[in-house]
């Protein structure tokens, strides 16, 4: 007589520790929070590597001095293995599989374990390819971002994911891992080119759509003051944005996205898809941009997204300069291949976060494609026409031709 199966499931928590802080100059008279991260764990102070976007060393030729003094002040407090190190940030490094190598490499050179940290400065990219190295090296080094883009201060710096494109996939390759510490340095932003700095608030606007009414009219109502990089407004949106990040991550549930969804992914299953079709030559903010003008138009069209709300949410994003479209909408097919992409890239049936409100996030399962391919049209009209509609065509009732990406 045969036995039955034991079976045996015991959920539990890990527990973590989320360490965010927000300086004026970590380089200089706020050193010191950066060196309080960095935690001895036995007799001598912890080994440590850094690296550093290049970007940021050449719009700023005091930066690598002044960081070399904070590290020299701090000897007995940690120690730096060599100087700090430069890479060249931007989607590049996230499509070169020989820099992941020489991370790894340079990790086991100087003899970094678990107690050491590796600490980078840098765009959302570099932060990625860092903190992938650093992720799966002992099976995790501890890791200290400094976000140096609005984009990586306000949405991919304070997250738990690291990933690099694979297969000419976007983040196909990547680890869920929780930062040691993250420190958003308003100094890091004051040499972002133009187009840069505010491509990062497209990510703003998405979180605020998602998660607060209250928000989103606050970033609405400052969006001229933030396109002309007014200090007071910048600070402001950034901060919204981190701590909706933040609560999400930690007191929502699913910080490593078990489940279908991915519900601060509003507007990316297209953004990604148009990065990779442009050879990456659309930066990720202008982008996300693009696909929250596509699913809102789409939310409007199929879910009764509110037409004023609509208008708003449009006009937020011109007054912050992103765009609403792009000529490679001009033929919808490659772009929607990205409903397949995005549904492979979570393991189960097609998952998409869209609105029905301001503040009211909604999981579909099934695209009407006719109306997202009419989003997608009316998103490059806007862009070409510079205009915002005045009013749309009643939510439809029934769906005609759909895809599930399955």
């Amino acid at each position: 007589m045969s036995r039955s199966p034991t079976v045996i499931d015991i959920p539990f928590d890990i527990p973590q520790t989320f360490r965010l802080r927000m300086t004026d100059e970590v380089l200089g008279s706020d050193a010191a929070v950066l060196l309080d991260l960095l935690h001895a764990s036995s007799d001598r102070p912890p080994r440590a590597l850094c690296f550093v976007d290049s970007s940021l060393l050449e719009a700023d030729r005091t930066f690598f001095t002044r960081l070399e003094r904070l590290f020299v002040a701090a000897s007995g407090r940690v120690e730096l293995m060599q100087p700090p190190i430069g890479i060249r940030g931007g989607e590049g490094c996230k499509n070169d599989p020989a820099l992941v190598d020489d991370l790894l490499a340079t990790i086991e050179r100087y003899g970094l374990d678990r107690r050491s940290y590796v600490i980078v400065f840098g765009g959302g990219a570099l932060l990625d390819v860092v903190g992938y190295a650093a992720a799966i090296a002992h099976r995790g080094i501890r890791l200290i971002r400094l976000p140096s883009t609005t984009l990586a201060q306000a949405d991919s710096g304070v997250g738990v994911k690291n990933a690099v494109n694979w297969f000419g996939k976007k983040n196909w390759k990547g680890t869920f891992a929780v930062p040691w510490g993250v420190i958003n340095d308003h100094s890091l932003l004051r040499t972002l080119p133009e187009r840069e700095f505010l491509s990062g608030f497209s990510e703003v606007v998405k979180v605020s759509l998602l998660k607060s009414k209250e928000h989103f009219s606050r970033l609405e109502s400052d969006a001229l003051r933030i396109a002309t990089r007014d200090d007071r407004a910048t600070r402001a949106a950034i901060a919204a944005s981190v701590r909706l990040h933040l609560d999400h991550i930690t007191r929502e549930g699913d910080p490593f996205e078990i489940r279908e969804a991915r519900p601060l992914d509003f507007g990316h299953w297209s953004a990604h898809r148009l990065e990779g079709l442009s050879g990456y030559q659309i930066p990720h903010g202008e982008a996300v941009a693009i696909g929250v003008a596509i699913d809102t138009l789409y939310s409007a069209k199929v879910l009764g997204f509110p037409q004023r709300d609509l208008q708003r949410v449009l006009a937020c994003l011109r007054r912050l300069k992103l765009p609403l479209g792009h000529p490679l909408l001009a033929d919808e097919k490659p772009l929607l291949e990205g409903l397949e992409e995005f549904r492979q890239h979570l393991g189960g049936r097609l998952t998409v976060t869209l609105l029905k409100g301001i503040g009211q996030p909604v999981d579909v399962h099934q695209i009407e494609l006719s109306a997202m391919r009419e989003a997608i049209q009316e998103a490059l009209a806007l862009e070409q026409n510079h205009t915002i509609p005045s009013q749309q065509t009643p939510p439809r009732e029934h769906a005609s031709e759909q895809s599930t990406a399955g």
